[in-house]
């Protein structure tokens, strides 16, 4: 959920074989900025002229984890997607090994977070994005940008995303718990509420971006 560079017409890279799709983001919230008459991207707003206030948590979190320009593309990468799903019981497994091999559960508690930081940069740009996952992570490109994108109304409120977050927080604590007294029940419960909320929320991200892509053909041009 970084920003975009404030260059027009910049493409984003592809798989050999596939289209190269354009990345465009559209203007600031109430400009109305349409695509131009040969249907090139949009120009993004310049670093500079995006307001600290501007620049959402999400936004941070991405550029955090590398996902500036082409980072999107390669993070829609279906199987970056279902990996991601992945990290998190790999980061429990690792804490529950320290019952049977003590403080050497450190090291695959570090190789399980490295995993997490470098993992959405891992896949190449998928062949295809015409799929769930890769439009989840469109629809949230578009919500790290939300407040320097028009979104339509029904979108505007965050009160969905915050209650996936609830739930996932809600989630991670029973989670935390069980890995503590090593509750095996607490422990499966709190990951099935963070991975259901996690999923719950990247749905909410597909709905987003389809109905961002049928109101800019800019953001249609984003599946091929």
């Amino acid at each position: 959920m970084a920003r975009t560079s404030g260059r027009s017409g910049t493409t984003a890279g592809s798989a050999p074989g596939a289209p190269r799709p354009r990345l465009p983001v559209a203007g600031r919230r109430g400009t109305g900025a349409a695509p131009g008459g040969d249907g090139a991207a949009g120009t993004t707003p310049s670093p500079d002229a995006v307001t600290t206030d501007a620049v959402t948590t999400d936004a941070r979190l991405a550029a955090l984890f590398g996902l500036r320009g082409d980072g999107w593309l390669r993070h829609a990468n279906p199987v970056s997607v279902w990996v991601r799903f992945a990290v998190v019981p790999l980061i429990v497994l690792s804490i529950w090994s320290r019952r049977w091999i003590g403080p050497r559960s450190l090291l695959p508690l570090a190789a399980s977070l490295v995993f997490m930081v470098v993992e959405p940069l891992l896949f190449p740009p998928p062949r295809s994005t015409r799929n769930w996952a890769s439009r989840g992570v469109f629809g949230e490109r578009i919500w790290a940008d939300r407040n320097v994108v028009d979104l339509p109304e029904q979108f505007r409120s965050t009160a969905v995303p915050n209650t996936t977050y609830a739930f996932q927080f809600a989630g991670l604590a029973v989670l935390a718990r069980g890995l503590v007294v090593f509750d095996l029940k607490s422990v499966v419960g709190g990951l099935l509420l963070v991975q259901c909320a996690k999923a719950w929320f990247i749905d909410r991200m597909v709905l987003l971006f389809g109905t961002m892509a049928e109101r800019d053909p800019r953001y249609a041009s984003w599946e091929y």
